[in-house]
This record gives C-alpha cells, sequence and structure tokens, in this order.
C-alpha cells in the first residue's frame, strides 16, 4: 500500500486536482508594463550594487520578479520601495533575463 492509498483511506472525501488544470507560479505571466525597467549600478559602501528601478505592476508579481532575478543569478539582494536590488555587477545578466521574459530595459549610467 503506498502513500496514496493510504491517504484515501484516511481521507476518503478529499479529491485530487488535476496536474494540468492547475497552473504553477513560474508558469504565471507577469505584468509586462509599457515603459522600461531602469537598470543601473552603483557601489554601496564599497560593494557593487545593481538596482533596477520603474516597475509598476502588481506587488505580488514584483516580488515574483525580484525572486526569479535572485534565482536566475544566484546572488542576494531585496525588493522594497519599488526597487530591486541585486548584489555585484549583473546588468548584461539582468537585461537579458528581462528581454526574455519580454520587458523593455534601459541601461543607466557607465
Amino acid at each position: 500500500m503506498d502513500l496514496k492509498d493510504q491517504l484515501k483511506n484516511l481521507f476518503p472525501d478529499h479529491e485530487v486536482p488535476n496536474e494540468e488544470d492547475s497552473v504553477k507560479d513560474s508558469e504565471r505571466a507577469l505584468w509586462i508594463q509599457e515603459a522600461p525597467i531602469v537598470c543601473k549600478y552603483e557601489k554601496r559602501k564599497g560593494k557593487p550594487v545593481t538596482i533596477l528601478d520603474g516597475y509598476t505592476g502588481d506587488k505580488e508579481d514584483f516580488r515574483e520578479l525580484a525572486k526569479g532575478l535572485k534565482t536566475h543569478l544566484g546572488v542576494g539582494g531585496s525588493a522594497k520601495n519599488d526597487t530591486i536590488l541585486i548584489q555585484g555587477d549583473y546588468r548584461k545578466e539582468i537585461m537579458e533575463y528581462l528581454k526574455d521574459l519580454g520587458f523593455r530595459v534601459k541601461r543607466v549610467g557607465g
């Protein structure tokens, strides 16, 4: 008797949702905006930081975009006050990632 059968015995009224019908969070489309996202580089306390500013979509999409960027790059960062901070100079990689998602990106500074 496997785990699914045991759970069926414990909860006979529970219906298992079809996997095809459920949409994964990563497959959910982000809101694409008209104005470009500004990608700039700064040094804060002597450390390089890439800053993304200008996203005007939903807060949930904003958090999802920040998490996707950090996961894709394998680095740390934060997302607050409509600004995404990524630790390190990843302007090129971030711009390619955002263009693949369908965003317009504008590079500011060097």
